[in-house]
């Protein structure tokens, strides 16, 4: 399942290190498991060191670019999401948003500020899946929310995911181990990123998110890894 919120080259490794932000605010929702979803943010819009406010409160503070905060347990129901400058002292002038997003319990997701197709800041709310991955494997999944066209994953200088488009996903179940990966164009394949060695996990959904810009120059990646092993889960 995916949402979209509606709002507002050197080329790095796969593998880039993605720093965990300490969420302002993040204990008003470390309660118990029970009622709650699980949601995480990632910064994906370069150059623009934001704030996040959820129901009013101010939640992420002053968030840079390719970090990634959570996931926090978050009540289930309807949630009041803006994002805005940094050292906003309130949420009433956001620079995406508001918007509101109905969170499922027990489901895992992550949001996602990011550049559209055309260069303007937007948001996508993801679905994570914590489905069990069969014995001995694992998934990996590729989410483009970069400013560019539609590209391809190539491994081993083979296309396994052809023409992902911003804001779409594609998940892959594969055998745990090491898989030299690269993003490259549609139909091309000289990287735009990568290459670099992606690790597959058995019992984890690996997902790696393509972000930044083609036109600017500073396409990033950022990496996130949730554990499916034994969980009943659920799918996109």
């Amino acid at each position: 399942m995916r949402k979209t919120l509606s709002a507002a080259t050197g080329a790095m490794t796969l593998l880039a290190a993605v720093a965990l932000a300490s969420p302002a605010q993040a204990g008003t929702w470390h309660h118990s498991d029970e009622g709650t979803a699980k949601l995480s943010v990632l910064h994906g819009v370069p150059g623009l060191t934001v704030d996040v406010w959820v129901d009013g409160k101010l939640t992420l503070d002053n968030f840079t670019p390719g970090t990634l905060a959570g996931p926090l347990n978050v009540p289930d129901g309807d949630h009041k999401v803006a994002i805005t400058g940094a050292d906003a002292t309130s949420a009433d002038h956001p620079v995406i948003g508001p918007v509101t997003v109905d969170l499922e319990a027990g489901r895992d997701y992550t949001a996602v500020a990011h550049l559209a197709a055309d260069g303007k800041p937007t948001a996508t709310l993801f679905s994570n899946s914590t489905s069990a991955s069969p014995d001995g494997k694992g998934r990996l999944t590729v989410r483009h929310v970069a400013a560019a066209p539609a590209v391809d994953v190539l491994a081993g200088g083979n296309a396994v995911i052809e023409g992902l488009t911003n804001r779409h996903q594609k998940t892959l179940t594969l055998k745990a181990g090491t898989v030299p990966a690269s993003v490259a164009a549609e139909g091309t394949t000289d990287p735009l990123i990568g290459p670099a060695d992606v690790k597959v996990t058995a019992g984890k959904n690996t997902i790696v998110y393509a972000w930044g810009s083609v036109a600017d120059n500073n396409l990033g990646v950022a990496v996130q890894v949730v554990d499916s092993r034994g969980h009943k889960g659920h799918d996109e």
